[in-house]
């Protein structure tokens, strides 16, 4: 099993999200040290992370599949949303 120090992950953040706000670098932080990496790399825990916490909490996932709709159906809507946020993270902000 994997865990990753706040630094390592933070490292890792910055150097292939420098876009991404500092708020949302401490939250990802704090939610990827919680957790056991089972066979899972740094940038996979990362990803992971991201796409879970911008799919729940970012887009209407959750309210597509409240009204019934099919779990994958409602990610294939909300996929290019959460696309769009991570590339824009990898750009560094002026």
């Amino acid at each position: 099993m994997a865990k990753f120090s706040p630094k390592t992950i933070e490292k890792h953040i910055r150097r292939k999200h420098p876009g991404c706000p500092d708020f949302a670098v401490a939250f990802f932080i704090a939610e990827i040290t919680k957790k056991d990496w089972k066979d899972a790399s740094i940038g996979k825990a990362v990803g992971i992370t991201m796409q879970t916490t911008l799919r729940h909490s970012m887009t209407d996932y959750d309210q597509m599949l409240l009204v019934g709709m099919d779990r994958e159906e409602a990610r294939r809507r909300v996929q290019p949303k959460i696309n769009a946020m991570i590339a824009s993270w990898k750009k560094r902000t002026t």
